[in-house]
Formats: structure tokens, sequence, C-alpha cells
């Protein structure tokens, strides 16, 4: 087990130092795929080892059914990110930081210390502020200027409530996460103000509101490969930290704490989100703001806890991630082919640029929860176990948000996709710049966001397995 840990953190990061030692070189062009795949395959081969907790350096690491998981998140996302965005001329520095954006994930993934996850979590913070404004002119330098700032106020936040958390530890002294699950906190106050705040900062990394105000900017301005790794990848991690923290939080104060947390900032991120996605006019950041639904999602979801609730959690993790991930990787083409990111620019994508125009809508269609994607049946769970466990209040607003989301986004995106614009703010469409293998990794990852609804059922004890890591209370 220790070789998958090492392995996840130590081949990007040497990829990363070899793509930096020959920045020209044509096979830079493909270290952050071969990373990529590097994570996806250490995840599943910690699932094939059925870790019940195992530990290195000292400690500072451990491997559960969680981590496992959250690994095949990581690599998952990230194949479909670099193996089906279109690419320029070699660029070493560039494919440099998404190998080190992908080791800072796996090691806050694998991070069983509060002060390695903040670490590892300030690490992404550092290098996807450079990639966001890769490429992407004054407008790409302001978002990653806006990135860094609000980023390092979260993150200076959650350093904060670690330090009170460890106060809150008195003479045990212990940022163990495992620990820290298990012993009781011989401060509760100090704990209570501790743990909220590294909620709290880390729900500025996962997208959650009010802490948001980062995402849009940068999502939309970034390249198509990092906006699906920020919105499939960044946002799941920093929210899977959250669990973590919920975990400490459940066990040594009770539920009422990060339930009340977690219920105001997913209905808060489900409107902000709803009546912002209703008057956009970029479908970058339309999918953005998307990601701030489908975070308040999770959020609402693990407000409501219980196996049904956690289960779907993390299923829904995976599916928006491949699929965010797919439907960044079309904008891309779609703004290369009409060099506009205006929705009212873009017109009859479905016959004159087939080849956009269904992976558009059939993304879409998986985002939107429509069956047979995952996604559908991950929100359903999650509003019946809302109902289940007396939630009536919150699951009914969460409804009423969602179907004006689905408004919002599908008119859009049937605007994009049958409609013919008219002629003074209509773009000429160029060529689709994907080659045939990267069409074919898009729709094969779209295409596996509806298989995965079949594959739950043998998936279930991994499943459970993870769920256990999360389930303290009842």
């Amino acid at each position: 087990m220790q070789m998958v840990m090492w392995s996840v953190l130590g081949i990007p990061t040497a990829l990363a130092l070899g793509s930096m030692a020959a920045p020209r070189s044509p096979v830079v062009r493909h270290t952050p795929a071969v990373a990529a795949a590097v994570v996806l395959i250490g995840g599943l081969a910690a699932f094939a080892l059925t870790p019940a907790g195992q530990s290195a350096a000292g400690g500072l690491l451990r491997v559960d059914a969680l981590t496992a998981y959250l690994l095949c998140v990581v690599g998952a996302v990230a194949v479909v990110s670099t193996g089906g965005a279109t690419t320029a001329e070699p660029n070493g520095r560039f494919s440099a930081l998404m190998c080190l954006f992908l080791a800072a994930m796996s090691l806050a993934a694998l991070a069983d210390n509060l002060g390695v996850l903040w670490v590892a979590i300030e690490a992404t913070t550092i290098t996807t502020a450079f990639l966001v404004a890769h490429g992407g002119g004054r407008h790409g330098l302001e978002a990653a200027w806006k990135y860094v700032i609000l980023g390092s106020i979260g993150v200076a936040i959650a350093l904060l409530g670690i330090v009170l958390v460890y106060a809150a530890t008195g003479e045990s002294a212990t940022l163990s996460l495992a620990q820290l699950a298990d012993q009781p906190l011989l401060a509760p106050d100090i704990a209570r103000v501790g743990l909220a705040l590294t909620a709290l900062g880390l729900a500025t990394k996962a997208g959650l509101a009010p802490m948001h105000s980062w995402l849009p900017d940068a999502h939309s301005q970034a390249p198509p490969q990092v906006s699906g790794l920020m919105s499939g990848v960044l946002l799941a991690v920093a929210f899977c930290a959250i669990l973590r923290i919920k975990v400490i939080s459940d066990a040594a104060l009770g539920p009422e704490l990060m339930q009340t947390l977690l219920t105001v900032a997913g209905l808060l991120s489900l409107t902000l989100a709803a009546f912002l996605i209703l008057t956009q006019r970029n479908y970058k950041r339309m999918l953005a703001y998307s990601s701030i639904e489908h975070m308040g999602i999770l959020a609402l979801g693990a407000a409501v806890g219980g196996t049904l609730a956690y289960t779907a959690v993390l299923v829904h993790i995976l599916g928006h991630g491949v699929t965010k991930a797919g439907l960044f990787v079309v904008a891309g083409r779609i703004l290369r082919a009409s060099g506009t990111h205006d929705i009212r620019g873009v017109h009859s994508l479905l016959t004159l640029r087939p080849s956009l125009g269904r992976p558009w809508l059939v993304g879409t269609a998986a985002l939107l929860g429509l069956p047979p994607f995952v996604l559908f049946f991950t929100e359903v769970a999650i509003i019946v176990a809302g109902y289940q466990r007396g939630h009536l209040l919150m699951t009914s607003l969460a409804l009423v948000l969602l179907l004006l989301l689905f408004v919002g986004i599908s008119r859009h995106v049937l605007d994009m996709a049958l409609t013919s614009h008219d002629s003074r703010t209509a773009h000429a469409l160029g060529a689709d710049p994907a080659t045939a293998r990267q069409r074919a990794v898009v729709m094969t990852a779209l295409g596996s966001v509806a298989a995965l609804t079949l594959l739950l059922w043998p998936l279930r004890e991994a499943l459970a397995a993870a769920v256990a890591v999360l389930e303290v209370m009842p």
C-alpha cells in the first residue's frame, strides 16, 4: 500500500520536473495525461487492496476506503480533462504545473493530518493560479489574482481554525484526522469555533456560497483542461476535506453544527446559481455556476446524512466530475471554433458542427440529471433521504431551485445547439479542432456517466466501505 501512496505522489512530481527540464520536447505534451493515468491506477490499486486504514510517513498519510475512492475520482476526471482537451505547441511549464496540481490533489486525498491537508490545499492555490492565467491575457490575469486573494483568505481562515482545533485537543495535542475522530476534544467551545472556521475556509476552495466568488471568473478564463480539473477535482477534494471535518465535529460535538453550516451553504449555493444562470450570457461561466449548483447539492446531501445520502454524495462527486470535465473540454472546442464566449454568438451546433453539438447536448443531459445518467439517481436519492430524515422544508426548497436551474441551463444549451441566431450577433463556426481520439475520450467519458448507473450494484461493497468512514453518527 505504501508503494501506491508514494507512486501517486512521486511520479507526477517527477513528470513535472522532467517537463521543466525539457520544456520544448514533444513528450511534455503528454506528461499530464500520464500523471492522470498514474493517479487513476493508484486509486484502483488502493481499492483492490481494500484498505482498512493504513498509514505512512509517520502517520501523516493514510489510505482508507474513502481515500481510495477519492484517488479514483481525481484520476478519472484528470484522464478526461487531459486526454480530451486540444493542445497547442509543447509547453513545459504548463505541463509541469498540471502534474504538480495532480500531485497536490493526491496529497490532499492521502493526508491524515490537518496540517498536511492545509499544505496540500494551499499548494493547489499556487499551481492553479498560474494555470488560470495561462494564455488568458488581461482577463485571465485578473481572474488569477482574484482567485489567489480569495483562495488565500480561505486557507488563512482554515489555518486559524486548525490552530484552534489543535488547542482544543489539550494534552493529547494531535492533528491526526483519525485520532481526532476517535477521541473527545477537551475544550468543546474552542473546538466548535475551530471546526466551523476550518470548514468555512475549506468551503472557499469547494466553491460553496457565500465563499464562491472566485469560481466563475477562474473557471471561465482558464484553459478547458484546467477548468475541468478545477471543477471536477479541486472542488471535490476540498468538499471531501469538509466531510472529514464533519466526522470530527459529529463525534465531538454532535451533528447540529455541521448540519446547520452545510444546509445554509447548500441552499445559498443553489439559490445563487439558479438566478445567475437564468441571466447568463457566457457559456463557460454557465458551467462554472453549474459547479456551484452541484456543490450545493453535495452540501445538502452531507447535511442530511445517513447511508443513502452519503452513498449518493460520493457517487455524485464522480458523476459530476467526469461530466463537467467533458463539458469544459467541449466548451473549449466551441470557443476555438466560434471565437466567442457569448451564448448568443453560437448557433445551430447540432446542424453545423455535429461533433460539437452532440457531446454538448449529451453532456448537458447528464449534468441536468436526466435518466439514464447517474446524476439523476444520486439527486433523487438525496431528495428521498432528505424527506425520510425529516428535512421537509430544505428538500422542498432544493427541488424548486433545481427546477429553476433545469430551465435556465436547458434554455441556453438548446439555444446554442438548435436555434439559428440573428446574423448580427452570431459568429461563423470554424472547424472542430479536436482529433478523433480526443472526441472519443469525451464521448466515452459521457457514456461512462450513464454506465455508472449499472455499476452501482457491483460496486456496492466498495461504496459501503467509503461511506462507513463518514458514518460516525447515526
